[in-house]
C-alpha cells in the first residue's frame, strides 16, 4: 500500500531537538512492512507561509501520491478539520490518527478531531471510553513500541561505559531529581533539549542505552504518569530499564523480572545501588526485557495491528469534497485588524511577565486554552482563531 505519514521530521518540528520518535520508528516500520510511504512535513512552520499554505499543499500531495493510507500526528491545529474531511471522503483512502497523550491531549484535541478520521489511536485504556461517549466509535487501543533497527542484545554490566544515564527532556521535576540522585553519590549522564549535553542525534541513542548499566526513565509528564517510548526503547535497545511507575505498564512488562519499576525518589535511590553492586541479577533482568520487546513490543508490530484494524471499519459517510471546498475554507483563513490588535495587546502584556522570547508563546497558549475551551470544534477549522492569530509559533 502507498501510506503518506504526515508529521514533524523533528521534535516539535524544531531541528536543534533532534529526530522525532515518530520520524525514526514509524516509517521504516511500515517500510518494513512492505509499503510505499512518503513523509509530510506538518510541523516545521518555516517550511509554509502561513496553515493555509500548508493544508493547500498536503492535499496537493493527497492527489499525487494517492495514498491508500494516511497516518497523522498532530501537534495542535495545524492541519484543518476540513483538509482531513475531503481527504477521508475520497475513493480508497483510509485516514488514521495516532493520538498518544491522550491523558491531557484527548480533552483539548483528540475529541475535536475524532469524528473527522476513519481511525483514532490512543494509547489510555480510559479514554476509549471518552470516544465512544462522544459518537467517535472506531478507536485502536495501541501503545508505542521499540524501532526495530534500534533493536540490541543486552551488553553485560562490565562493558557498560555509563553508570546511570537518562535520555529525555530536561523539563518539570526531572532537573531536580537527578540533582537529588548526584548529592546521594549517583551520577547521571543527561542527554536532551535542556541538559548540559543538550540533545543526541537518533542514531546515538541506541548506543547510550545499551552502553548503560542502568537506563532511567521519568514518566512525569502533563497530568498523569504516562507509559513513554521510552519504556520500550530501553529494554529494545538491550538497556536495562529502572522506570518511574505509569498506569497499565505492568501489562508490558514483569516488574522485578524484565524490568524495574520505581514509585518513590528514596526507592530509585535505593535500586540504583542495589543493581550497580549486584551485576549478574542486572544482566539477567536487561536479557528478559530486551527478549519480551523484540517479540511483542516493536513498531512493527503496532503498524502491522493498526492498517489491520483500518481495513475493518466502515467507509467514510460523507459526501464527497474536492479541491474547491477548500480554496473556500482557505478565504475563511485570514487576519483581520481585529486579530492583529488582539495579538499585539496580549503578547504585548506577556512580554511584559514572561520576556520577548516567551511572551508570544504564552500568547498563543493562552488564546488556544482559551478558544478549544470556549469554541471547541471551531479551533480546528480554517477559521480558528489560534491558527489566524499565530501562523508563525
Amino acid at each position: 500500500m502507498r501510506v503518506l505519514c504526515v508529521f514533524g521530521k523533528h521534535q516539535y518540528g524544531d531541528p536543534s531537538r533532534g529526530l522525532g520518535i515518530e520520524y525514526v520508528s514509524f516509517i521504516p516500520a511500515l517500510k518494513k512492512l512492505g509499503h510505499e510511504v512518503l513523509h509530510f512535513e506538518s510541523w516545521a512552520k518555516d517550511n509554509y507561509k502561513d496553515f493555509s499554505d500548508l493544508n493547500k499543499k498536503l492535499l496537493e500531495t493527497v492527489i499525487t501520491f494517492e495514498p491508500e493510507i494516511i497516518l497523522t500526528v498532530h501537534m495542535s491545529y495545524e492541519i484543518w478539520a476540513e483538509t482531513i474531511d475531503i481527504i477521508s471522503a475520497r475513493d480508497g483512502v483510509k485516514t488514521i490518527s495516532w493520538a498518544a497523550d491522550d491523558s491531557w491531549k484527548y480533552k483539548e484535541v483528540s475529541r475535536f478531531i475524532g469524528r473527522h478520521y476513519h481511525v483514532m489511536t490512543t494509547t489510555y485504556d480510559y479514554i476509549v471510553p471518552r470516544y465512544h461517549k462522544d459518537g467517535i466509535r472506531n478507536v485502536l487501543l495501541t501503545q508505542w513500541a521499540a524501532p526495530e533497527n534500534w533493536l540490541s542484545e543486552p551488553l553485560p554490566s562490565k562493558d557498560c561505559q555509563y553508570e546511570v544515564s537518562f535520555v529525555g527532556a530536561a523539563h518539570g521535576s526531572r532537573i531536580k531529581r537527578v540533582e537529588e540522585l548526584k548529592k546521594n553519590g549517583i551520577e547521571v549522564a543527561c542527554f536532551g533539549h535542556g541538559w548540559p549535553a543538550g540533545p543526541v542525534p537518533a542514531e546515538r541513542i541506541p548506543f547510550i542505552i545499551r552502553n548503560s548499566k542502568i537506563s532511567l526513565n521519568f514518566a512525569n509528564s502533563y497530568g498523569e504518569n504516562q507509559i513513554k517510548a521510552r519504556t520500550f526503547e530501553v529494554p529494545g535497545c538491550g538497556g536495562f530499564l529502572v522506570t518511574e511507575n505509569a498506569r497499565n505498564i505492568e501489562k508490558f512488562y514483569e516488574n522485578g523480572k524484565e524490568v524495574i519499576i520505581f514509585d518513590t525518589d528514596k526507592e530509585l535511590e535505593d535500586l540504583i545501588k542495589y543493581y550497580l553492586a549486584n551485576p549478574e541479577e542486572r544482566d539477567d533482568i536487561a536479557q528478559n526485557g530486551f527478549s519480551r520487546t523484540a517479540r511483542e513490543h516493536t513498531y512493527v508490530n503496532r503498524m502491522e495491528s493498526i492498517l489491520n484494524y483500518s481495513s475493518s471499519v466502515e467507509p467514510y459517510n460523507r459526501k464527497k469534497n474536492n479541491n474547491s471546498s477548500l480554496e473556500k475554507s482557505i478565504k475563511y483563513h485570514r487576519k483581520t485588524y481585529l486579530l492583529t490588535a488582539i495579538r499585539k495587546i496580549i503578547c504585548g502584556l506577556l512580554c511584559v511577565i514572561f520576556g520577548k522570547r516567551r511572551g508570544p508563546r504564552a500568547a498563543r497558549r493562552l488564546v488556544f486554552g482559551l478558544s478549544w475551551r470556549f469554541l471547541g470544534h471551531h479551533t480546528f477549522t480554517a477559521k480558528g482563531f489560534p491558527g489566524r492569530m499565530f501562523p508563525d509559533l
